[in-house]
């Protein structure tokens, strides 16, 4: 789908669009649905920055829980297990900028997944 010129993913926790793209680097918009919460995952070749701009998130990296408000900040390391749950009662926007060698969506090993996505 797009929106405004920027192509919109819908996925079963809420939406992504991505904002800009280069060599190494990506920025993606991320709105995670109330209640909702993304897989438990990591990636081989990206680590990933990620700002909190609306909403309440708790941020599973490693097996320790972290939350963030807005303007609040997590660095995920490659290969690292993390999650975002959306934890408030409105969706939780925030910007992902991604970097490394390799930045394709098939990038991910799921651990675990509300929606038994593989």
């Amino acid at each position: 789908m797009t929106r405004g010129g920027l192509n919109e993913d819908v996925r079963p926790w809420g939406r992504f669009i991505v904002l800009d793209e280069g060599p190494g680097f990506k920025v993606k918009r991320i709105e995670v649905a109330a209640g909702k919460r993304l897989s438990l995952q990591s990636h081989r070749h990206r680590r990933e920055q990620w700002t909190v701009v609306q909403g309440e998130a708790v941020v599973s990296l490693d097996g320790v829980d972290h939350r963030l408000v807005p303007g609040g900040s997590i660095g995920i390391p490659r290969q690292a297990r993390h999650r975002v749950a959306s934890a408030g009662p409105e969706p939780l926007v925030f910007i992902e900028v991604q970097t490394g060698d390799y930045l394709g969506e098939d990038d991910i090993t799921r651990h675990e997944d509300d929606f038994n996505r593989t």
